[in-house]
């Protein structure tokens, strides 16, 4: 026996094909939320980590720049430092030049010169003083530059005064006070080493 189908088979497969449309959709829709998650959930935590990586950037760099104020702090404090070992360096180098520069002078002054005042400004001397006569100071000039100590004498001025009733030549004198010379300096260390 023959069958002969009389349902309507175009209808059918016409709702075959939606039901199967209808799933699709609702299967692209569903994959394209999952993608979009789990795109949406690596960007997150790219930017998450990003963000981590951020925040430990600045806190190395607050870290740095307090290590680098204090390392501006540690220079300033050894630049004062060292202006002070300079200083006292200089002071000690120099404590010994009055006692040169008053030993010298009661070395080198002739008879007839009397000193009035003896100004020390650096390694300048300026020198006040009276003479018999103008040839006792040029002695004393003379005896400058043969000094160790001292050199370069320079007459300022001179010119006639009267001292306790006697006619004298006031005179004003200058000249420098030499730097320790290499033999002396270490004998003087040795001295200053024994005295202390």
């Amino acid at each position: 026996m023959i069958r002969i189908n009389l349902l309507p088979h175009r209808e059918e497969k016409r709702r075959i094909k939606q039901v199967q449309f209808i799933t699709l959709g609702v299967l692209s829709f569903v994959l394209g939320l999952v993608v979009w998650g789990v795109v949406h959930a690596v960007i997150s935590a790219q930017i998450g980590y990003q963000e981590r990586r951020n925040d430990y950037l600045k806190q190395e760099t607050l870290i740095l720049d307090k290590q680098i104020a204090e390392i501006r702090k540690l220079r300033e404090q050894t630049r004062s430092l060292l202006e002070r070992k300079d200083a006292v360096e200089k002071l000690q180098s120099d404590r010994s030049n009055v006692v040169h520069l008053l030993d010298q002078m009661l070395r080198i002054l002739p008879d007839g010169v009397y000193i009035k005042s003896i100004k020390q400004t650096g390694d300048a001397i300026n020198l006040v003083g009276f003479a018999q006569s103008n040839a006792r100071v040029s002695t004393l000039m003379r005896a400058i530059e043969d000094s160790p100590w001292l050199e370069s004498p320079a007459l300022v001025e001179i010119h006639a005064s009267s001292a306790n009733g006697a006619r004298v030549s006031e005179f004003t004198l200058t000249f420098r006070l030499t730097k320790l010379p290499g033999a002396e300096a270490a004998k003087s260390a040795e001295g200053r080493n024994q005295v202390q």
